[in-house]
């Protein structure tokens, strides 16, 4: 089994910046991907961003060009570097690893993006 645990979240006003991150425990070498999905209040959990170990990185449409996805192979962390945050990326923000034995969630991280 992985173990991710996320954070970072908060509250940034619109156009601001929040690093998530996600460190990984247990068995992490199965891991292959991964992934940032996010959940707004009354709405089903959307993807984000991934990232797969040999470093390829996916988008969502709604984030391109404001969000950045990295991983610290060494640190077992993913990261999610969210740049001109807008109200509508207030979520819940999950990290997934995809492994060779399943996938694994994290607990969630809030962001809230107001003035």
């Amino acid at each position: 089994q992985v173990q991710p645990v996320e954070s970072g979240g908060g509250l940034v006003q619109p156009g601001g910046s929040l690093r998530l991150s996600c460190v990984a425990s247990g068995s992490i070498f199965s891991i292959y991907a991964m992934a940032w999905y996010r959940q707004a209040p009354g709405k089903q959990r959307d993807y984000v961003a991934l990232i797969t170990s040999g470093g390829s990185t996916n988008y969502a449409d709604s984030v391109k060009g404001r969000f950045t996805i990295s991983r610290d192979n060494a640190k077992n962390t993913v990261y999610l570097q969210m740049n001109s945050l807008k109200p509508e990326d207030t979520a819940v923000y999950y990290c997934q690893m995809r492994t060779t034995e399943g996938v694994y969630w994290g607990q969630g991280t809030s962001v809230t993006v107001s003035s």
